[in-house]
């Protein structure tokens, strides 16, 4: 059996799979100042009375520190950048401690300027005195030598609690990008390590000695442990969950539009068939464009929970969230008291909802109900809205998905798919708004903790190779080795394939889940004067996002129900 675990800002839902069926489910209320106890419940709850043995592993997902980055809620980070002639790595200055040194390396990993390891003493001393304890080292061509990263981390790490280097969190060679992704994983690394402990503790507790996973925001699962040195894996691993969980509901007849409307946000995603799209460079957060390999994602601060209200006449629908609906003890009116209103939600304090709606149809000046109604129909109108906008985004570019490019490739979607709390009663409303087919998926209110058990286990390598100079480095694995003026693609191919499959094995990664393909196969020949002087090449492998070939019968058993409004 398997454990799927979301921990969302607003609720923990927790799953246990097994015999190709949800065995048990729960859903309880997030306290971000006690994570354990939430955790605690939830795996409580789906794994009462079962014996320790017949769990197999965990699978978690989170939208915590994807929430710390959008709330602001960070930790103090350093940052410490070297480039060299070029560029000024001032003009990418990110937070409050940000520093840039002497010392550069070039394209080809050749050391064109030392670092001033006195500069670094001083920096660590200021950090010191004001009590940073998170820091991020750049080096803009550390991904072909990371020399200068090393030694800047050796410095700092005698006074700074964690130090996060940019060759280690990817391989590609976009500096402004490296910059902000090392920054968030350092920046977020606090709270997820709390996040870490309150789950290993809760599973300590209950005598599960399993492995742990995590679901990244590429679709993909690593190794609960590994997601400590790069935290930043797990930004947008709320928004990837949503996806996994309306994958296998998807027909496959054409595009799918993927709506998670939660308490604090809606989650949107694009399925072209049934594979999902992919941003190429790298996911953006909190208005930072970084490297971390994610899905194509959209988040609007509206949700079930968004506080409403009127002013100067004009309904307004969040982005603030004050607390949960009236209808569960509330401070203030949200679209989930307006379907306690209208008498579509149940199990609720419908006099506290019509309470907190009555002081909104006054002030618009019309019935209790139309209120309730305009409330839901903008709720409706306001996620249209930004899905469209996506759809155009994603249509004024090229398409690119986990699989492929899709050069002119036009995304048309021909259904919704809905999951989240309110999802049966949205989907019907969205459906008759845009004329596009739309109903909850199976198991709606437990789908991202059902699609993070059910995602494989995801990872990539890039190795580059330079004849000239006789090394092939995969800086993000710290591997070297020296290779001949013979290696060519095909070698650094084959090389790379044996570090992934290593890396995957050693991760807790089953053969039955290592789908390996070629991302990347680049090569060209160096020249110096007339004479080719050798070969640089650059090669990215990765196991291909998907569900666990032995969960795809949990899937098809609850397939035929997946388009029906109100679909259990």
């Amino acid at each position: 059996m398997i454990i799927g675990l979301d921990v969302g800002g607003t609720h923990t839902d927790a799953v246990l799979i097994g015999d190709g069926r949800i065995v048990r489910q729960a859903k309880v209320a997030t306290d971000h100042s006690n994570l354990f106890d939430c955790v605690w419940t939830g795996l409580d709850k789906v794994t009462r009375d079962v014996p320790p043995r017949a769990i197999r592993r965990a699978v978690l997902s989170t939208t915590l520190t994807t929430n710390a980055i959008a709330e602001g809620k960070l930790a103090k980070t350093g940052v410490v950048v070297s480039a060299g002639p070029g560029i000024d790595p001032a003009n990418f200055r990110i937070g409050s401690h940000y520093h840039c040194v002497s010392g550069s390396i070039d394209h080809r990993g050749r050391e064109i300027q030392p670092l001033q390891e006195r500069e670094i003493d001083e920096i660590a001393a200021r950090f010191l005195a004001e009590d940073v304890r998170q820091v991020a080292v750049i080096s803009k061509f550390s991904v072909r030598n990371p020399k200068h990263e090393l030694k800047m981390a050796e410095i700092l790490s005698r006074s700074c609690g964690h130090v996060i280097m940019g060759h280690r969190i990817s391989a590609n060679l976009n500096f402004p990008r490296r910059i902000a992704t090392a920054w968030l994983n350092a920046a977020v690394h606090p709270v997820h390590r709390l996040f870490f402990e309150a789950v290993s503790d809760s599973l300590k507790k209950k005598g599960l000695e399993i492995p742990i996973f995590v679901l990244k925001a590429d679709g993909g699962t690593m190794s609960f442990e590994a997601s400590i040195d790069v935290p930043g894996q797990t930004i947008l691993s709320g928004p990837a969950a949503s996806v996994m969980g309306a994958l296998p509901f998807a027909s496959g007849a054409g595009d799918a539009l993927v709506m998670d409307i939660g308490g604090t946000t809606t989650d949107m995603a694009v399925l072209v068939g049934r594979v999902p799209l992919l941003e190429p460079l790298g996911g953006e957060i909190g208005g930072h464009r970084t490297l971390v390999r994610s899905l194509k994602t959209r988040s609007i601060a509206l949700g079930g929970d968004s506080a409403v209200r009127v002013l100067d006449g004009e309904l307004l629908i969040g982005p603030e969230r004050h607390g949960p609906a009236m209808a569960y003890g509330g401070p203030s009116p949200t679209p989930t008291d307006a379907l306690f209103v209208l008498g579509r939600a149940l199990n609720g304090d419908v006099d506290a909802s019509r309470r907190g709606l009555h002081p909104i149809a006054h002030q618009l000046g019309i019935t209790l109900e139309e209120a309730a109604g305009r409330v839901f129909d903008l709720s409706c109108e306001k996620i249209i809205f930004a899905a469209r906008k996506m759809i155009e985004d994603i249509n004024s570019k090229p398409v690119y998905t986990v699989k492929e490019l899709l050069s002119g490739y036009k995304v048309r979607p021909v259904e919704i798919l809905a999951l989240g709390g309110p999802a049966p009663f949205f989907a019907p409303r969205i459906e008759k708004l845009t004329g596009i087919q739309a109903g909850a998926v199976p198991q709606w209110q437990v789908a991202n903790a059902l699609g993070a058990a059910m995602a494989k286990n995801t990872s990539e390598v890039t190795l580059f190779a330079d004849t000239e100079r006789g090394i092939a480095l995969a800086p993000e694995e710290s591997f070297s080795r020296q290779v001949g003026k013979d290696f060519d693609r095909k070698a650094a191919i084959s090389l790379a394939f044996e570090l992934l499959r290593e890396k995957c094995l050693k991760a807790g990664t089953p053969e039955s889940e290592l789908d390996l393909e070629v991302v990347e196969d680049i090569q060209f020949n160096m020249v110096r004067g007339f004479y080719t002087a050798g070969l640089n090449i650059r090669v990215k492998v990765q196991t291909r996002p998907g569900l666990i070939p032995e969960y795809q019968e949990l899937a098809q058993s609850m397939f035929n129900y997946c388009l029906l409004p109100g679909a259990i």
